[in-house]
């Protein structure tokens, strides 16, 4: 039998595994409770309400910019808050409530895809003082998973019938069908477009070896030089014209003092054919008589005043014509 200082010894030993065992609970209860303040610290209870929880649980982090401030008490329904009847019970340690205000905001966020969720409240747009032990925050909603893949399942169905169609158009170009089908199964549609390829070879090839007619025009240069030649003739005429040199020049020159002639005669004439008719009118004009009432009509002066114009054009044809003869 083993004697009493054995098991002492191992009563001792027992002992110091519990109390060490006790120690190291202790300190994880500790740690755990270190983003609250403390296990013994003073807390600032806060709520909010969601119309769903989103996969939150007790003991989920509370977390203020990104910080853990604190950490979810409780989760319960509130059937008289509907639609918002999710009520989330907070508790944040009293050291972070100076960075808390009555108008904070909360919402449910997702740490990355498949991660927990968390409490976070947003401070960047409020002023307003501390919030109260037991105050609500109000909430902001934010996408979740769930809303991502709703909000997706539109597009990936369309995606479905592009691909559908895709397979389709697929199967008709492999059948042959189609003008894209011929083009790609079609062997003598390809001979002709080889035969194309190598007729559209040998005229560029004959192009460049300076062969035919598009050939010497490319590369002989004396279509190059009587086009210059005619350009520097043309440009010498021109200088000469303008110079007063050569038969155009005088021609032109002559030209320009004819037609200077022909409108100072016809000036000319005008003013003599002018007098002349004016004289003649002077000379035949009756003495003036005592006008008659029915001469004095509107339709009578309208009459006279017509055959007067009358006369006067024929006097000037008459004149003009005998001036030219």
């Amino acid at each position: 039998m083993p004697s009493s200082n054995e098991i002492r010894w191992s009563q001792l030993k027992v002992g110091a595994l519990v109390l060490v065992a006790v120690g190291v609970l202790i300190f994880l209860i500790f740690l755990m409770a270190g983003s609250t303040g403390g296990l013994f610290a003073r807390k600032l209870v806060l709520r909010s309400y969601f119309s769903n929880a989103s996969g939150l649980k007790n003991g989920a982090p509370v977390t203020l910019e990104g910080v853990t401030i604190g950490n979810v008490m409780k989760i319960r329904i509130v059937p008289a808050r509907s639609p918002q009847s999710v009520e989330v019970t907070m508790q944040v340690a009293n050291e972070f409530a100076k960075a808390l205000h009555a108008d904070s905001t909360t919402a449910i966020s997702q740490a990355g895809v498949l991660g927990d969720s968390f409490i976070d409240i947003s401070s960047a747009h409020a002023t307003g003082p501390v919030p109260a032990n037991n105050a609500e925050l109000t909430i902001t909603n934010s996408p979740t998973i769930q809303d991502v893949i709703q909000t997706s399942q539109g597009s990936i169905e369309q995606i479905n019938v592009l691909m559908k169609k895709l397979d389709t158009l697929i199967d008709s170009i492999n059948s042959g069908k189609g003008t894209a089908g011929q083009f790609i199964n079609n062997p003598a549609l390809y001979r002709k477009v080889e035969h194309i390829a190598d007729d559209l070879q040998t005229i560029t090839g004959t192009v460049a070896s300076g062969k035919g007619s598009l050939g010497k025009l490319l590369h002989d240069t004396t279509l190059y030089d009587r086009a210059n030649s005619a350009v520097d003739r043309f440009d010498k005429i021109a200088t000469g014209l303008d110079e007063g040199k050569g038969t155009a020049a005088n021609c032109y020159a002559m030209t320009r003092s004819t037609t200077t002639s022909t409108r100072r005669s016809q000036e000319l004439t005008s003013s003599s054919l002018i007098s002349t008719t004016a004289r003649a009118a002077s000379a035949r004009s009756p003495r003036i008589r005592p006008l008659h009432r029915s001469s004095t009509t509107p339709s009578a002066i309208s009459t006279r005043c017509s055959r007067m114009s009358t006369r006067a054009k024929a006097r000037w044809t008459t004149g003009r014509q005998s001036f030219t003869l």
